[in-house]
C-alpha cells in the first residue's frame, strides 16, 4: 500500500516540497532516480512519456529529457538540467530549465531541485524541494498541475522500483529482531542452504549459483541488511546480522544449511558459532583471512577510513580503499575496474564495506587464527580456488585445524572469482558434500 504524499509551500521562499516514504532502501531509490534506463520507466505524470538524451550524474554533468502525452496531446516539453551537487546515495541537487528542441534554454524557466534520500523504519523518505525564481512562478507551477505530476511520478517509481532486483512477486521477506525487513528469493526442494553474499554484493550476484542449487537445496538468496530490498537501521553490529540469519531460519522450518562467500563466508561462521543448534552444514568459499606475511596486512584504521569516506560522500574512494587494501588489488588495475559497470553497483554498496571491515574484525592482520572464536562442530566444507593466491589457502588451512569437522577441497582451474564466473563447479562441490 502506498504512503500518502505530503506537500508544503512556502511563498516567502519560494519553495514547493513534495515527500513520499516508499518501501525500499534508500540505495535502491537512488538508483532508480540516477539511472536512464530506469528514470524513464516513471518520470513524469501518468500517461506521458519520458526520453532520456544525456543522464551525466555528476556536479556540473548534464540531464537532457523530454516529456510528451501518450495520446499525442499538447506540445513536447523540452528540459534542460545541470547537476550541481551528487552525494549517492543520499542528496541530489540540480538545476532545471525549459528548453525548445534544440536544447536552447527559456528564459526565466530556472528550478532548483533538491532531491533527499533519507533512510527510514520500513523504507526511504524522499524529500524533492524546488526553489522557484519568483513567487508567481510557483504559483503558476502548482496551477498547471505540478503537484499532480509529482504525485503521479511517486506512484510510478514506486510501482517500478519494486520490479527491480527481483520485483515485489519474486522476493519475501522476514523481519528480523530488530524490526529491520530482510528481502530474499526462495527457490528448489530439498534442505534449506542460505546463500550469504560477499562484501559489495546482493543477491543478484549470486542467482547462477542459487539456480544451480536449486535442484538439490531448497535456495534462501538474500539481500544483506543495507543492500538492494533489504532496509537498514543503525548503528550496525554484526550480531545483528546474525539476527538476520536467524530470522530465515525460521522462515525454513528452523533449521538450514549456511553458504557463505568471502567476508561473507566469515559472518556465516559467526552465524553457525551462534545458531548452533539450527545449523544443518556450512559451506565456506575463500574466507579472506591473512594470517602469514604471505600478503599485506589490512591497516588498522580500515573501518574507520570506509566510514570517513562514505561519510564525506566519497563513496568511489571508498570502494578504491576498500579495493586496494581489502582486496589487495595493484594501483595499475584499478581504473580498470572503474570501467566496468560492477563499479556504480558497488559504489551504492559502499556505506556496507565497513560492515564486512567489522566482520573480519582483526582476523586480517597477518596474525594467527583467534582460537576459540569459531567453535561449532556442524560438518563444514571449505573451498578454495586452485589458481586463488596463497594466503587465501593459507586462511582454509588453518580454518581446518580450528573446526572439529571441517574439510578443505581445491576447485581445478578455479579463482576467487569461482562464485560468479563458475557457479557449476562451486555448485557440484556442495552437491557432492551434502551427498
Amino acid at each position: 500500500m502506498k504512503t500518502k504524499t505530503t506537500v508544503r509551500k512556502d511563498r516567502e521562499r519560494r519553495e514547493l516540497t513534495i515527500e513520499r516514504t516508499v518501501e525500499m532502501p534508500a540505495q535502491l531509490a537512488w538508483e532508480g532516480w540516477t539511472q536512464p534506463m530506469h528514470i524513464v520507466r516513471w518520470w513524469g505524470p501518468k500517461g506521458w512519456t519520458t526520453t532520456v538524451y544525456e543522464m551525466d550524474v555528476r556536479p556540473g554533468g548534464a540531464w537532457r529529457y523530454s516529456l510528451q502525452a501518450d495520446d499525442g496531446s499538447g506540445e513536447t516539453a523540452y528540459c534542460r538540467a545541470a547537476y550541481d551537487e551528487v552525494e549517492a546515495p543520499s542528496r541530489l541537487v540540480y538545476t532545471d530549465r525549459f528548453a525548445d528542441s534544440e536544447w536552447k534554454i527559456v528564459s526565466d524557466s530556472e528550478m532548483h531541485t533538491t532531491v533527499s534520500f533519507e533512510a527510514q523504519s520500513g523504507g526511504t523518505k524522499i524529500s524533492i524541494v524546488t526553489r522557484f525564481a519568483s513567487s508567481d512562478q510557483l504559483d503558476n507551477a502548482e496551477a498547471m498541475g505540478m503537484i499532480e505530476g509529482f504525485t503521479d511520478a511517486y506512484d510510478r517509481l514506486e510501482d517500478y522500483l519494486e520490479t527491480l532486483q527481483g520485483g515485489k512477486d519474486s522476493m519475501e521477506t522476514v523481519i528480523s529482531k530488530d524490526g529491520t525487513k530482510i528481502a530474499y528469493v526462495k527457490q528448489g526442494t530439498g534442505p534449506a542452504l542460505i546463500l550469504i553474499s560477499s562484501a559489495a554484493a546482493d543477491h543478484q550476484d549470486a542467482e547462477p549459483l542459487a539456480e544451480r542449487l536449486s535442484g538439490h537445496f531448497t535456495v534462501y538468496n538474500y539481500d544483506r541488511r543495507g543492500r538492494g530490498r533489504s532496509a537498514d537501521t543503525a548503528p550496525y553490529d554484526t550480531v545483528r546480522e546474525v539476527e538476520d540469519i536467524e530470522a530465515l531460519i525460521a522462515a525454513a522450518g528452523g533449521q538450514a544449511s549456511l553458504f557463505g562467500s568471502s567476508s561473507g563466508a566469515v559472518l556465516a561462521l559467526e552465524a553457525a558459532n551462534r545458531l548452533a543448534d539450527s545449523i544443518a552444514k556450512v559451506y565456506l568459499f575463500e574466507p579472506p583471512f591473512i594470517v602469514s606475511d604471505s600478503r599485506k596486512p589490512v591497516p588498522g584504521g580500515y573501518v574507520d577510513q570506509l566510514n570517513s569516506l562514505v561519510e564525506a560522500g566519497k563513496r568511489s574512494e571508498a570502494v578504491e580503499y576498500f579495493a586496494s587494501e581489502a582486496l589487495g588489488i595493484p594501483e595499475e588495475y584499478i581504473g580498470y575496474m572503474k570501467a566496468d559497470p560492477s563499479w556504480n553497483k558497488m559504489e551504492l554498496l559502499a556505506h556496507t564495506l565497513a560492515y564486512d571491515g567489522m566482520i573480519m574484525g582483526t582476523a586480517q592482520s597477518g596474525n594467527p587464527l583467534p582460537a576459540g572464536r569459531w567453535e561449532h562442530s556442524a560438518p563444514t566444507l571449505i573451498l578454495t580456488g586452485e589458481n586463488s593466491e596463497p594466503f587465501l589457502h593459507e586462511a582454509a588451512r588453518a580454518l581446518v585445524e580450528l573446526l572439529p569437522r571441517a574439510t578443505a577441497h581445491s576447485l581445478a582451474g578455479q579463482d576467487h572469482s569461482a562464485v560468479i564466473m563458475a557457479p557449476e563447479a562451486v555448485a557440484q562441490a556442495v552437491v557432492d558434500f551434502e551427498r
